[in-house]
């Protein structure tokens, strides 16, 4: 960049490129799933232990199965980062493209949270085990859903 003098300032560019940087940055982390994602996640992860509990164990895999098929195709839909808000249109390039692994693999800390609970519970006795451990863990899902994500993607720098 010029002065007023006509002559280039050390520097300046930089500090340009670098105040671009931080605001997609900035946009990039508020690029997520909404609320209504997560509580409906939540939902589906409780209605899946009552299932678990009430069907048998072939019927209860497959709605596991075909849960497991629509979130993925639900969240891939809302996970390419195109959606930040009802107004802004960001790029894939921008939300990054880590962020449906850091969800998959939350998702997978759910399931592994889910299953020790349970394990706990029927360790120490309780009935139904399986729906109190999915009662946890979707009430977290659902709580707290956009929060442990925005900490995952920052520790993966997603």
């Amino acid at each position: 960049m010029r002065s007023r003098h006509g002559r280039h300032r050390p520097g300046a560019g930089r500090g340009a490129l670098d105040a671009a940087d931080r605001a997609r940055r900035q946009v990039a982390e508020e690029v997520g799933l909404p609320r209504g994602y997560w509580w409906a996640m939540a939902a589906g992860w409780l209605l899946l232990a009552v299932l678990g509990n009430v069907l048998s164990p072939w019927v209860a895999g497959i709605a596991t199965v075909a849960f497991g098929v629509g979130h993925g195709v639900f969240a891939s839909r809302l996970l390419d980062g195109r959606r930040r808000t009802d107004r802004l249109l960001v790029s894939a390039s921008v939300a990054g493209r880590r962020i449906p692994l850091v969800v998959v693999g939350m998702l997978f800390g759910l399931i592994a949270v889910t299953v020790l609970a349970a394990l706990a519970l029927d360790a120490d006795g309780a009935d139904h085990a399986g729906i109190w451990a999915a009662a946890l863990v979707a009430g977290v899902v659902g709580f707290g859903g956009p929060e442990i994500l925005r900490v995952l993607r920052r520790w993966a720098r997603a």
